[in-house]
């Protein structure tokens, strides 16, 4: 099925004017004592399942609302892709934010049709009168109630994995294998904290002492996960997992994304590009090969022209349009070049984290 149509860029053109940076909440709720960006936690955390207070298990009952554009809801998306789950569970586009949070399409989805609403907050509010931050995209909404079942990106692509398994296509991949879970649940928090994360830790820092630090650790982060790819096709070695999803959100999004905001803070000639770390770019291109991207995807990322043949914003958090990018057809171009990695696989185990038995203190509830 097509996702990338005329309607979608219809509904882009209607969406709420972009709220100025300087408004943002994470410069300012959401912020350390010493300048540091500490994201909000999230507010609904709910499971599916059959136990008390879970979710039951039904395929259409729920929409996951989210923007292409952001990291957590494509983690999403990508799963439910690879596991064959995109028409058990729908997609419904945000739009925009401003000061009243998320707009949801008007196309695509029956949410404002039932509930009377096309903001995502009044979900929030409806589920939770003591609701109180931002609404967040992903966000989960069961459609028989209006009721948010949640927007714990952390954890929503486990509940796909596992609570939808009678679900998946013949042949879906095992992405969180039960041998190895515990290391993916810790190999999966140092990606959020240091990479998927760490991109914001320095957009949204408001001492710059405090985005350096996070820039550190960025360039670490991204250094140790190339000598780890250097001999492993995936993360774990010769399977794909999880783990290899969330680093992807970030990876694909960063050069035409947060990259261009980080050089706003430090300079073009102090800002790493992806392909300074080969292996890791690699393995990008080899992901983007499997349908980690699809068309909408590649659209949002600034790499594929809508049908009108105009393209998405080519800026990320922070701004800075200043700073040169390829065309977005150039920038396609090498995403697609062959990444040679086939004749890898590689150990899943590695120096960390997870080392010394670690992981055995490590427990997903």
């Amino acid at each position: 099925m097509a996702t990338l149509t005329a309607e979608l860029e219809a509904d882009l053109k209607t969406r709420p004017a972009p709220v100025p940076q300087a408004n943002f909440p994470e410069l300012s709720a959401e912020q350390t004592a010493d300048g540091g960006f500490r994201r909000q936690r999230n507010w609904f955390t709910r499971h599916f399942g059959t136990g008390k207070d879970e979710f039951p298990v039904e395929p259409g009952r729920y929409v996951l609302a989210g923007n292409t554009g952001c990291g957590w809801n494509r983690r999403q998306q990508i799963v439910l892709r690879l596991l064959g789950l995109t028409e058990v569970v729908p997609f419904a586009l945000l739009t925009g934010r401003d000061d009243d949070g998320w707009l949801i399409a008007p196309h695509g989805n029956n949410l404002q049709a039932q509930f009377a609403t096309d903001r995502l907050n009044d979900f929030y509010r409806r589920t939770d009168p003591s609701f109180q931050g931002r609404g967040t995209s992903p966000t989960v909404i069961d459609t028989k109630t209006g009721l948010v079942v949640s927007n714990n990106y952390h954890l929503l692509s486990y509940e796909w994995e596992t609570a939808w398994s009678a679900y998946h296509k013949p042949g879906a991949p095992d992405l969180y294998p039960v041998p190895l879970r515990k290391e993916i649940d810790l190999l999966n928090q140092q990606i959020f904290d240091d990479v998927n994360n760490g991109t914001y830790k320095q957009i949204f820092a408001t001492n710059k002492a405090a985005a350096g630090a996070a820039k550190t650790v960025f360039e670490a982060r991204l250094a140790d996960y190339d000598f780890r790819l250097a001999s492993r096709r995936y993360l774990f070695g010769p399977q794909i997992t999880d783990s290899d999803v969330r680093l992807f959100q970030t990876l694909s999004s960063y050069d035409r994304g947060y990259r261009v905001g980080i050089v706003k803070l430090f300079g073009e000639e102090n800002t790493v590009h992806l392909a300074d770390f080969p292996n890791l770019w690699a393995y990008a291109r080899d992901l983007f090969a499997q349908d980690f991207a699809d068309e909408r995807e590649q659209y949002f990322l600034g790499l594929l022209p809508g049908p009108s043949g105009e393209y998405q914003g080519r800026g990320g958090p922070g701004g800075g349009s200043d700073v040169p990018l390829p065309t977005g057809a150039e920038a396609l171009a090498t995403w697609q070049e062959p990444a040679g990695r086939e004749h890898l696989t590689g150990s899943p185990f590695y120096t960390g984290p997870g080392g010394g038995g670690s992981y055995e203190r490590w427990t997903f509830a």
